[in-house]
C-alpha cells in the first residue's frame, strides 16, 4: 500500500472483516450468516478497490454480492429453516479428527509464510496500463488460462453431481386429472379394490352413512332443518340425529349394527302442479 489512505483504509475495514467472518463462522441462523459472508464480500470489494483494482472490486459486489449472495438470502427467507441442525456424531471420533486436521493445516501454511522468499511488492502500475479490465483479461486468458480450464471443469463436476445427486427415478408417468378419473372409472368398472366415482367424505363424517340426509346441529345440539337439501325435505328422506345416533353409538363401541333403512316416499303425481309439496312447503310459499 503507498499511500496513508489506503492503510487506514485497510486498519479500519480488515477488522471489520475478521469480526463478520466470526459472526459467519458461529451464527445459529442462517439468514445471520449469510449477512455475515455479504460483509466480508463488501469489505474485500473495497479492498480491491483501495490496491488498483477496480475492475475486481465492482466484480465482487456485482456478482458475489449483488447476485450469488442475495439469491441465496431470498431462498432461505422463502423456503425457511426451522429445523435445528443435528449434533450427533455419525462418525465416532470425527470432531477429533477435524481439529487434529485443522491444526496440521494451519501448521502448514505457517510454516511456508514463513519460510517462503517473497519477492517485493511491484503494484499494479505495470498490470494495469492498458486499463485495469485489460490487464485482468491478459492475465485470465494469457497466463492463467489453464488453471481458469480447470476451475470450469470442477464447476461442471460440481453442477453434474447436484444433479445426479438430487433425482428421483419416476416410478410411472405424470398423470393430469383426465388419466386420473379414467383410471378410476376402469377401476370401479372392473371391481377392484375399494375404489369409488364420488369424492371422499368429508372429516368428521363415516363413510358407511350418507350425511346429506341428517341435519346438522346449532350450538345447542338442536337440528337445523334447512341444513338438508329441499329436494329430500320434499320426499321425505330426512333423518332426525336420534335416527342415526344409535349406529354412531354401535361404530364407536366397535360392534357394528346394520341400519334398518326406511322405506322410500311414494313419488308425487307429476301431472298435478301442486304434487310434491307438504303443507309447509306450500304454506312457504
Amino acid at each position: 500500500m503507498g499511500s496513508g489512505g489506503e492503510l487506514v483504509l485497510f486498519c479500519i475495514i480488515g477488522p471489520l472483516m475478521v469480526v463478520a467472518a466470526l459472526a459467519l463462522l458461529f451464527a445459529r441462523k442462517p439468514v445471520h450468516a449469510a449477512v455475515g459472508l455479504i460483509f466480508v464480500m463488501i469489505g474485500m470489494a473495497f479492498l480491491y478497490t483501495a490496491l488498483e483494482a477496480p475492475f475486481l472490486g465492482v466484480a465482487q459486489v456485482v456478482v458475489y454480492t449483488g447476485a450469488i449472495m442475495i439469491l441465496f438470502v431470498f431462498v432461505l427467507m422463502l423456503v425457511g429453516v426451522d429445523a435445528a441442525d443435528s449434533v450427533a456424531e455419525t462418525i465416532r471420533g470425527q470432531r477429533w479428527i477435524a481439529v487434529a486436521l485443522g491444526a496440521g493445516l494451519v501448521a502448514v501454511l505457517a510454516g511456508v509464510v514463513l519460510t517462503a522468499n517473497l519477492p517485493p511488492a511491484v503494484g499494479l502500475e505495470e498490470a494495469n496500463a492498458m486499463t485495469n479490465p485489460v490487464g485482468v483479461a491478459y492475465e485470465i486468458f494469457g497466463s492463467t488460462v489453464f488453471a481458469l480450464e480447470l476451475v470450469g471443469v470442477l464447476l461442471i463436476t460440481a453442477a453434474l453431481g447436484a444433479i445426479t445427486l438430487t433425482h428421483k427415478e419416476r416410478l410411472s408417468a405424470i398423470r393430469d386429472q383426465r388419466a386420473t378419473v379414467r383410471l378410476r372409472q376402469r377401476a370401479y368398472a372392473r371391481g377392484e379394490g375399494s375404489q369409488v366415482l364420488t369424492p371422499a367424505p368429508a372429516p368428521g363424517v363415516y363413510a358407511l352413512h350418507n350425511a346429506a340426509d341428517v341435519p346438522a346441529l346449532d350450538p345447542e345440539g338442536n337440528p337445523i332443518d334447512i341444513s338438508v337439501p329441499r329436494v329430500l325435505r320434499i320426499r321425505g328422506q330426512e333423518l332426525a340425529p336420534a335416527d342415526v345416533d344409535g349406529h354412531v353409538a354401535s361404530i364407536a363401541s366397535g360392534t357394528f349394527v346394520q341400519p334398518v333403512a326406511s322405506p322410500p316416499a311414494p313419488s308425487p303425481d307429476t301431472s298435478d302442479p301442486a304434487a310434491g309439496r307438504t303443507d309447509e312447503e306450500g304454506g312457504e310459499r
